[in-house]
């Protein structure tokens, strides 16, 4: 009996080369080349996480943001008083198919609470940690309340005369929005960062004034020195940026480039200390030297 089970064991092994191989359950083997793999099956999933997910569009939103900021909209939250953040995340779940924290999470960074943004399109009420801060964690989402801030007015303007393309939503259930007619450049005034398969980006912000001011004279003249009217970004946490005229041309001029930015200090002569007033953006406040 054991010699007949091996050479059965025998005849079912096979190479995944074999032209008869299968796995049980798992239907036929089939030989192809690994660039045809990547072209049907891969390219398709890369540029639904870059079109989808991952990269902001030209309206400044990514589409967890729109789908959120859209909900509170619909529910009144431009001129209406305040609603729990759990009302909110659980209306969202309509248009996004995510987990509650999962949208929480792209709430808490939206508010002004948090202080992540140079303008916060959400006006907040309750702790919602802060930016510069890891170890301070924002509150449940049943104790936070939250409304849109009045600049959400210039992200919906017209919005109900058919003035962007709209789209069913995951289950074909209600419409929404695939871009917001924003009426000033809001890619440019909050920074966004996003990393998708093989693309990734980090735009920082700008100051309102400048980039609309710029925009302006844009239009007017497209040979328009840019750094004429908008010397440089403009940060929520502050900071001094190191200005290097050639580099922020060629930041301007291509859309690539990194800025270097300096924390600021004053010195407290009755506590003998040096109080730490402004920091760069992404660092923390628990950051210090070895």
């Amino acid at each position: 009996m054991a010699r007949k089970k091996k050479d059965e064991e025998k005849k079912n092994t096979g190479t995944p080369m074999d032209q008869n191989a299968h796995i049980l359950g798992a239907g036929e083997v089939e030989e192809q080349f690994i660039t045809h793999t990547l072209e049907t099956n891969y390219m398709p999933y890369a540029m639904s996480v870059i079109m989808s997910r991952a990269i902001p569009e030209i309206d400044g939103f990514k589409p967890s943001h729109r789908k959120l900021l859209y909900t509170m909209y619909k529910m009144g939250l431009l001129t209406g008083g305040r609603s729990k953040s759990a009302n909110i995340v659980g209306a969202t779940m309509k248009l996004n198919p995510h987990g509650d924290m999962a949208i929480y999470e792209t709430m808490v960074r939206l508010t002004k609470g948090n202080e992540a943004l140079l303008h916060p399109y959400i006006d907040s009420k309750g702790n919602f940690g802060k930016a510069y801060s890891k170890n301070m964690q924002f509150a449940a989402s049943r104790y936070t309340e939250a409304k849109l801030d009045p600049i959400c007015a210039e992200l919906f303007a017209d919005i109900d005369k058919d003035a962007v393309d709209f789209v069913p939503n995951y289950d074909n259930t209600m419409p929404e929005p695939t871009l917001f007619p924003v009426t000033f450049p809001s890619v440019l005034v909050n920074a966004n960062s996003g990393i998708a398969v093989g693309m990734a980006s980090n735009i920082c912000s700008f100051n309102l004034r400048e980039v609309c001011e710029t925009t302006i004279e844009l239009i007017k003249n497209p040979d328009h020195e840019c750094l004429d009217t908008m010397k440089g970004p403009d940060f929520s946490g502050g900071g001094s940026v190191i200005f290097e005229i050639d580099k922020m041309r060629e930041v301007y001029a291509t859309g690539r480039g990194s800025i270097r930015v300096r924390g600021k200090c004053a010195y407290d002569k009755s506590s003998n200390c040096i109080d730490i007033t402004e920091i760069p953006p992404t660092t923390t406040c628990e950051t210090r030297a070895a």
